[in-house]
């Protein structure tokens, strides 16, 4: 009896390493707008090799000082997106968005045009590659700080790419971060992308998600934002939700325990995967 319960737990053991089997790609995307090819982290879920049908597709952003790989890699559950991936059968793309590049066409840099690469570039790789549903009702797209920032911009600017947005910890207010200790050393990281007069709040505000609002109004896409209590983009967060209850745009937000780390966005990302999938399943995308 006493190997018979051994034999059973250990046999549990090999389903539940099983279950979370999906496959991760690194994929070669050459940029034309900057004229160079750049890498994002593909992850397929495994019900993908034993079908053949159109899977959705999650498009999930890095912050500033990061690059593509920062979601497989920096998360305290190192498996965390291929189970996500796993889980709600869809395929997540991890795209790079170099240091500082806000996910916008630099006005200044046209070697910083990633506001393109992910619109045009990325999401045309990734169709032409896999078996995506390839319309707006088959993507959805989030990310944290820098990335949070870039979701919600880039699905107000392009809403017939995306059914949905997300933001974790977004940096909905870029001029925030002049009234930082390190404000000289953003200055200087953000001056590829705006120019000599990044030390501008107005120049921050041009591209603000915080000043999109007409459009979010007239977009309607769903959209969750989430950010930690001691996080030090609270009070911008705040300010977005605070704005778009004014202008009754609908949106799910929550504050949690937690600051601007990996273990937040550890958490944060499955309740954004949920959103999603309901999102998606209203669509009738999911598989």
């Amino acid at each position: 009896m006493k190997n018979f319960k051994i034999l059973v737990f250990t046999a549990f053991l090999c389903v539940s390493s099983l279950s979370y089997a999906a496959k991760v790609d690194t994929l070669q995307i050459a940029s034309t707008a900057m004229s160079k090819t750049y890498k994002a982290a593909v992850v397929l879920p495994n019900s993908y090799t034993k079908s053949k049908t159109a899977y959705p597709v999650m498009y999930l952003l890095h912050g500033a000082y990061g690059h593509f790989s920062d979601w497989l890699k920096n998360t305290p559950n190192k498996k965390l997106v291929q189970g996500l991936s796993d889980q709600y059968n869809m395929i997540i793309v991890m795209p790079e968005g170099e240091t500082f590049s806000f996910y916008l066409d630099s006005p200044v840099n046209k070697e910083s045009q990633f506001e393109t690469f992910i619109t045009q570039e990325v999401i045309q790789k990734v169709d032409k590659t896999y078996r995506t549903i390839n319309n707006r009702n088959g993507r959805v797209i989030t990310g944290l700080s820098m990335g949070g920032h870039g979701a919600l911009y880039l699905s107000a600017k392009h809403p017939d790419l995306f059914c949905a947005a997300g933001s974790m910890s977004g940096a909905v207010d870029m001029s925030t971060m002049l009234n930082r200790e390190s404000s000289a050393q953003v200055v200087k990281l953000m001056q590829p992308v705006f120019g000599d007069k990044s030390d501008s709040s107005e120049m921050y505000a041009k591209y603000a998600v915080m000043n999109m609002l007409d459009k979010i109004k007239e977009n309607k896409l769903p959209l969750i934002i989430d950010c930690g209590v001691d996080d030090f983009l609270i009070e911008p967060n705040r300010e977005l939700h605070r704005r778009l209850v004014y202008n009754k745009v609908e949106h799910d937000y929550t504050e949690r325990p937690g600051a601007h780390t990996w273990d937040y966005w550890d958490n944060s990302l499955p309740y954004h995967a949920l959103f999603f999938s309901k999102i998606l399943f209203k669509s009738k995308t999911t598989k």
